[in-house]
């Protein structure tokens, strides 16, 4: 019987699934390169978009079903709210189409009876008025969705790990794995240590390839820019006028959150962003920020001159399908793969623990056959666009 499991990557992809396995009954150690959260780590900001809208892929929406209610009990759990129920805004330029992934979020969210709001000109004038109605002709307004503060879920997801048993070693550099027999059977770091178990769960995010070379055809590591402003007016956008919103999402990648209580206010764009080494200098490339703005100028031209005062790129574990990658590595006995997010995994916190457990012990799981280990192939309809991130 497994007894000791040692993970490596202290996200939300490893704290789920250390906790989880410790309370399942086993002892976990979890090693991560420095402070959780970590500065560098992707799910180390002030937010993230947490929605079901996936186009037409019935797969994602049905496990976002469970996360969302899982992500309203998380409130009362922790005390405090980590989930923010805005309401997700998903603009289009024009009348939405077959096709387009507004459209078939739209069909799919009504075919499995969820309430939605059909958001044309003349109602987004009224209602969202920041939004530039001569520009965005069509869209929708689903009140299930919102968004949550990553940095601070995944620091009180390590609080209720270490409370739970895990051991959180800090500080602890992957080097290389410990092999005996043919048989994975720990990890050594860095310094020299070694540190033993029946079972290595690798969950280092966009490092993971790094980490386990031949990994590299199927995921890489990807770096999209993301910027912080403050507006003179935050007021203006928060509250039912503001919710967290996406233009064009299908198409442009745009997408963006209320004003935090400070004014801070996030936008980023999910593109093809840039292949970069996630441990070399991280400099968001020079002409983004005019990008951004002219974005603003076009659609939200309150902000068009709105302060800049941050700006990271954050990394995404990319896979070629943009489907999670959790499972066991059939060639290396002992090894577990949790990584593969794509940059849409956080989302999904609530229920990776339990996934990636329920791969460890073997057990059986609703939804772990989509994340299963595979071949570079043809790719799923909807994984074969970008905008299902």
């Amino acid at each position: 019987m497994v007894d000791q499991i040692i993970i490596v990557g202290g996200g939300v992809f490893g704290l789920t699934s250390a906790l989880e396995l410790q309370q399942r009954g086993y002892s976990v150690t979890l090693l991560n390169p420095g402070p959780i959260p970590h500065p560098e780590a992707a799910s180390t900001d002030i937010s993230k978009v947490v929605r079901m809208d996936y186009g037409n892929d019935a797969f994602y929406m049905e496990l976002m079903e469970n996360c969302l209610e899982r992500w309203r009990d998380w409130n009362d759990e922790f005390g405090e709210t980590i989930f923010f129920e805005t309401g997700v805004l998903f603009l289009s330029k024009n009348e939405m189409q077959p096709g387009d992934y507004e459209y078939e979020s739209l069909a799919l969210l009504d075919a499995r009876g969820h309430p939605t709001e059909r958001i044309r000109r003349a109602e987004l004038a009224k209602r969202f008025p920041a939004w530039n109605a001569e520009v965005y002709f069509d869209g929708y307004f689903n009140p299930q969705g919102g968004w949550s503060p990553c940095g601070r879920v995944t620091a009180l997801l390590a609080g209720r790990a270490r409370k739970a048993g895990v051991q959180i070693v800090e500080g602890a550099i992957f080097s290389a794995l410990r092999q005996v027999g043919g048989k994975v059977s720990g990890v050594k770091t860095k310094d020299g240590t070694e540190y033993e178990g029946e079972i290595v769960v690798m969950a280092a995010g966009s490092w993971t390839p790094a980490l386990l070379p031949w990994l590299r055809d199927v995921m890489w590591p990807t770096a999209q820019a993301v910027f912080h402003f403050r507006p003179e007016r935050a007021g203006d956008y928060r509250g039912n006028a503001f919710p967290v919103w996406t233009a064009e999402l299908g198409r442009t990648g745009w997408y963006g959150f209320p004003a935090q209580p400070d004014g801070t206010l996030k936008i980023a764009n999910h593109g093809p962003g840039w292949s970069l080494d996630p441990s070399g200098t991280r400099q968001v490339p020079e002409g983004e920020e005019a990008r951004f703005r002219a974005f603003f100028a076009e659609s939200i031209p309150g902000l068009a001159s709105a302060a800049q005062i941050g700006a990271r790129l954050c990394f995404y574990c990319d896979t070629f399908d943009t489907d999670f990658w959790i499972d066991h590595d059939p060639e290396r006995p002992g090894l577990v793969v949790s990584s593969g997010g794509s940059g849409h995994a956080f989302k999904f916190t609530p229920m990776l623990g339990q996934i990636t457990a329920d791969v460890v012990e073997g057990r059986q799981n609703a939804y772990a056959s989509r994340f299963a280990w595979r071949e570079k192939g043809e790719l799923r309809a909807e994984a074969a666009r970008f905008v299902n991130k």
